[in-house]
């Protein structure tokens, strides 16, 4: 008898512990009830639900040029649309599904990142290549330009700031060690002060990340609002303001550790090398060495 992990397993095995809120509250309660469904059954690998989700976005890309080959347009972008959303959704259990069962693999996740990106490409020169065959608007044009652009930015970025935050990480572990699981929490679970870090305690809480418009709801603003409102042009372009604005605090944030990483590297060392075997004791209190001498 098959025995399937019950909702409460998968989101305690497979949900991220910060998530978009586009995932959180429009993809992961569908997501999860898809993954006890098929996570029982081995052969439903995750590269097989990644090649799922890329056939579901050829899908959408055929629903989006359909447009400009037809003269039907808005029900074509809203099959486009659903169709998107739905590749998201699988997109999403590969992962679940690869935490759940233990299945993850590095050409997994090559593979799941590779397509991901292929599936975007492609749905984009669909939805702004129709409506340019349909209308003869430059203006997707050039809006296909930009948003190609600012999604591998996006990711490309992403994966940088990872990798330098991992690496200031790496060193500082390297000299003091982990922090202790009580003063790591300590530091993630501050109390709230003020309405700004109680609006982020409170999203924290619900999973929600503070990046509320990251390369996700970038996406999806495109591909499935837009075409939903039909305004394609003006949606992408806000959203990816949006985007933009949010990196740039990134941004920020990461210039400011980089600049304060040399002083906390530096304390660590030093305290580090009064912690070895052998090292000089720290200096005693202003005239405790001539009463010693007395």
């Amino acid at each position: 008898m098959v025995r399937r992990s019950s909702l409460q397993e998968i989101r305690e095995q497979t949900y991220k512990v910060r998530d978009a809120w586009w995932t959180v509250l429009l993809v992961d309660p569908l997501a999860a009830r898809l993954v006890r469904l098929v996570a029982p059954y081995r052969w439903i690998t995750p590269n097989l639900l990644t090649g799922l989700a890329t056939l579901l976005g050829v899908a959408a890309a055929a629903c989006f040029v359909a447009p400009g080959l037809t003269d039907q347009n808005r029900w074509w972008l809203a099959a486009g649309a659903a169709l998107f959303h739905l590749s998201f959704v699988v997109d999403c259990m590969d992962g679940k599904v690869a935490r759940l069962n233990g299945t993850g693999s590095l050409f997994g996740a090559w593979f799941d990142f590779m397509f991901d990106r292929l599936r975007v490409f492609m749905c984009a020169v669909a939805l702004f290549g129709g409506q340019f065959l349909r209308t003869d608007e430059v203006g997707y044009l050039w809006t296909l330009i930009i948003v190609t652009f600012l999604d591998l930015f996006r990711y490309v970025n992403s994966q940088q700031m990872t990798k330098t935050r991992e690496t200031m990480r790496a060193s500082l572990e390297e000299v003091r060690g982990p922090l202790p699981p009580a003063e790591s929490e300590a530091a993630v679970n501050l109390p709230p002060q003020g309405p700004r870090a109680r609006l982020r305690a409170a999203l924290l809480r619900h999973r929600i990340r503070t990046h509320l418009v990251s390369g996700i709801e970038f996406e999806m603003a495109v591909f499935i609002i837009g075409p939903l409102t039909g305004w394609i042009i003006g949606t992408s372009l806000v959203a990816g303001a949006l985007m933009v604005a949010f990196e740039l605090l990134l941004i920020v944030k990461l210039w400011r550790a980089t600049r304060g990483f040399p002083v906390a590297l530096a304390k660590a060392q030093a305290a580090a090398a009064l912690l070895k075997p052998g090292a000089p004791a720290q200096a005693s209190a202003p005239g405790a060495d001539r009463v010693s001498a007395t």
